[in-house]
């Protein structure tokens, strides 16, 4: 059975005919680059030779074998370019006819004198029979031919802008996975998902503005574009959320990981010389956004600043609160729950004026009894005690979407998610397993020496507050914002009565307020010291700190405040409690903070004690 190789395919190839499908052989491999592995082949159709690129899509073909030297394949799609004065094939798709072949033909290198005019592309070039080759006899006298594919139609190119200059031709409609550096002209019909807002910057330079928005194509290709200062005034305005554009003559360049979330290895800078038209008609074959949901409970192992896409049922919303950023600029914060089924809940925090839209939305569904699904695409994660989400400039918010993990999500919900246990983790994080919800004894963590290990011990009691230290209950924090994280250092008056940061280096009219709370509690078996922070002190005392700070100010016989406090006393919670050995001065003491803080419910608690009480009797039973 002998191997038939396109002949004159390499000519063809050169000379610009991109639309068959030629059989070709691979006659080396060369991995190339540092930062990026790329190969290079050499391919022949028998008589010639070309090198060639692979797309970065198909290095695994070369890393597991498939593709070799030796190897027979047929090229799918493909394009040839001119780098440095030299001809160069770039392999998007192509599948392996045989994996390896004897070397066919005697192929000398293509010049470009000989790739002037191609030959006919469906002449065939027979060469030597592969290594396991039967004789032709036993294939009824004709030679294996692999059915060939039609050749790829790419849609139809988009209008011309009047008259087309001399040698510029309408550039070729490619997918957004197609795109690499090594083509000439090209373009992409798709649709924007994403649009940032203008963002100014100052660097060596000079000062400079830019913007992004994200694209989707009709295979489902997703990649960024980017424009700089006079081009944001050329295409801001024109860029619409939903909207499907022609875009050609942008610059390729690798994607800056760290400020893109998209899978694509590329992204585009657009020029002055660039083409962004609207099209038409709407495209109802490009979708109108791509998810990628993770659960929320591989939040947890996430890196930081991961970009990810959730949907969770929304189960609480805070009010908006003005935060003041560190350039002096104030900006809005809202504070969210969202729940699923992986029994994790997380804090998603939507910043500047999203608060006053799907923030004002959802609080209001939320407040009239109604918890809607949302959708988030491209929030950024934080591992700011705990695991959480916050909206950037590219995420979009999508409140009860049409789509099945949605009705899915809310079907759950209502069929008993509503009071399904969960566990937050965007409080300070617990490790994962049974010791997370560990009840025990007061007592307990003195006599078992808790918090004396390399890690911390998490536990829970259930305890009575029996004092509370007022004199120092909270401080004076900075409000102002590092990235999306407030600063909260402790700040002190400057000579102008105004507050100064040492960490940010800044003063400010009003400061925040804090809650560091010094509490005892006991149970039936012990009493012990315990510290809680700004969100477990507020469920304690049941109001912000700056409030009960403003009451103890204001109440000259502190009889409000000490209402406030006594209603505190004696009250029972469930403490969710880290403990830890840490060093002061010279001293090593055991600290134990309160995690999470919840008041006892009657009808769980009952619950808890049947549970002792099945489990118990199972075990005498065995």
């Amino acid at each position: 059975m002998s191997v038939n190789l396109t002949a004159n395919a390499i000519q063809a190839i050169c000379a610009g005919d991109v639309n068959s499908k030629p059989l070709v052989q691979v006659i080396d491999i060369k991995l190339i680059g540092t930062s990026q592995e790329r190969y290079r082949l050499l391919l022949s159709d028998g008589a010639s030779t070309q090198h060639a690129m692979v797309a970065t899509q198909l290095n695994d073909r070369v890393k597991t074998g498939k593709v070799r030297k030796t190897s027979v394949i047929q090229l799918i799609d493909y394009i040839c370019s001119t780098i440095q004065n030299r001809k160069i094939i770039v392999v998007l798709n192509m599948e392996t006819i045989y994996p390896e072949c004897e070397i066919i033909g005697n192929p000398r290198l293509l010049s470009d004198s000989d790739s002037v005019a191609s030959a006919p592309a469906n002449s065939v070039n027979s060469g030597p029979t592969t290594k396991n080759a039967t004789n032709s006899s036993t294939d009824n006298g004709s030679s294996f031919r692999p059915t060939i594919q039609p050749p790829y139609q790419p849609p139809p190119n988009y209008k011309g802008h009047g008259t087309i200059f001399k040698n510029e031709a309408p550039a070729r409609v490619i997918p957004i996975s197609a795109l690499n550096p090594y083509q000439g002209r090209w373009a992409i019909r798709a649709r924007v998902t994403a649009k940032g807002d203008i963002r100014r910057y100052n660097n060596a330079r000079g000062d400079g503005k830019v913007f992004s928005f994200d694209l989707l194509d009709s295979d489902g290709g997703e990649i960024k574009v980017t424009c700089f200062n006079a081009v944001v005034d050329r295409f801001y305005e024109i860029i619409v959320v939903g909207k499907v554009y022609m875009i050609s003559k942008g610059n390729l360049k690798p994607a800056q990981k760290n400020f893109n979330h998209l899978k694509n290895e590329w992204e585009i800078f657009l020029e002055a010389t660039s083409t962004v038209d609207q099209c038409p008609d709407e495209d109802s074959n490009i979708p109108k956004q791509q998810f990628s949901f993770v659960p929320i409970s591989d939040i947890e192992n996430s890196e930081n600043n991961s970009i990810l896409d959730i949907i969770g049922i929304v189960v609480s919303v805070n009010p908006t609160v003005p935060i003041m950023r560190k350039n002096g600029m104030e900006t809005q914060r809202r504070v969210l729950n969202l729940k699923d089924q992986s029994s994790r809940t997380v804090e998603l925090t939507l910043w500047g004026d999203v608060c006053n839209r799907e923030g004002q939305t959802l609080q209001e569904t939320v407040d009239s009894g109604v918890f809607p699904a949302l959708a988030v695409k491209a929030g950024k994660v934080n591992n700011f005690s705990g695991k959480s989400l916050g909206t950037i400039s590219t995420t979009q918010l999508f409140i009860n979407p049409d789509i099945p993990e949605a009705r899915t999500l809310s079907g759950w919900f209502e069929r008993g998610g509503k009071s399904a246990a969960s566990q937050s983790i965007s409080r300070e994080l617990m490790p994962s397993g049974g010791r997370n919800d560990t009840r025990k004894a007061v007592s307990q963590i003195k006599d078992e020496g808790l918090g004396r290990s390399v890690k911390p011990d998490w536990i829970t009691v259930k305890a009575t507050i029996s004092f509370i230290k007022t004199d120092t209950f909270c401080y004076t924090a900075c409000p102002l914002m590092i990235g999306d994280k407030q600063c909260n250092k402790k700040v002190t008056r400057s000579g102008n009565s105004r507050w100064l940061c040492d960490r940010c280096n800044q003063e400010f009219e009003e400061c925040d307020y804090r809650y560091l709370l010094q509490l005892q509690v006991q149970d039936h078996s012990g009493i012990t010291w315990v510290t809680a922070f700004q969100e477990a002190g507020e469920e304690i005392l049941g109001c912000p700190a700056k409030e009960l700070y403003l009451m103890k100010q204001e109440d000259t016989d502190d009889v409000r405040f000490g209402e406030m406090i006594k209603n505190c006393l004696f009250t029972e919670f469930l403490f969710k409690l880290k403990i830890k050995e840490e060093l002061y001065g010279d001293e090593q003491r055991v600290k134990v903070t309160v995690v999470k803080t919840e008041k006892v419910s009657c009808s769980s608690e009952s619950r808890y004690m049947l549970d002792l009480i099945s489990n118990s009797n199972s075990s005498y039973v065995r």
